[in-house]
């Protein structure tokens, strides 16, 4: 079988992902049509920074539901992706099915747990947005443990793009570890 860039994307991808790890190490990584999607922090406007990695609760109340947002300050292409995970201070540890994204978070959101991410999209030449549809994928929490601040687990998905639905990509191989304490003051180079 020929080996094609797709597959050698892939495995380039797949090799530079974090561990999978449970211990509050403020990782993060997955693979977006096969790139590599990790936090790299940015310089910000006025001489602060461009955050690479937030984790934040919901509102009314903070635990209703938390919010990963990943964005790649870095690369020449960059890309983002929004985790939205509902109820998991009510269910704790186990799997969560991924739902349809219109495309907003928090409280413009919906009332599950969904996905969606930023791309460039090699055959537009141009940066595309994809959101989770009903029943496209699954994040698996692995740890919970609100009194630490830490909440770890993995995901996969499919998503389409918002103009165009014929437009499908796969995101393969997500993790995260995140220590809500410490990540407000961990860099991400």
């Amino acid at each position: 079988f020929p080996v094609t860039i797709e597959d050698l994307r892939g495995s380039i991808c797949q090799d530079n992902l974090p561990a999978i790890t449970t211990t509050g190490a403020n990782t993060f990584g997955c693979c977006i049509n096969g790139n590599l999607l990790i936090p790299r922090d940015g310089t910000g406007a006025f001489g602060g920074s461009d955050d690479a990695y937030s984790f934040y609760g919901g509102y009314p109340n903070s635990t209703d539901y938390y919010e990963i947002d990943v964005r790649d300050f870095k690369s020449e292409r960059t890309g983002k992706i929004l985790l939205h995970l509902h109820q998991v201070h009510v269910n704790g540890i186990g799997d969560y099915v991924i739902n349809e994204s219109n495309g907003y978070n928090a409280i413009d959101g919906l009332n599950h747990t969904y996905l969606h991410c930023r791309v460039f999209n090699e055959t537009t030449n141009s940066y595309q947005y994809y959101k989770s549809t009903e029943n496209s994928g699954l994040i698996k929490i692995t740890r919970y443990d609100y009194s630490n601040g830490i909440i770890s687990g993995t995901f996969n998905c499919v998503v389409k793009n918002s103009t165009n639905p014929n437009d499908i990509i796969e995101i393969k191989d997500g993790r995260f570890d995140i220590n809500g304490y410490t990540l407000p003051d961990t860099s991400f180079p």
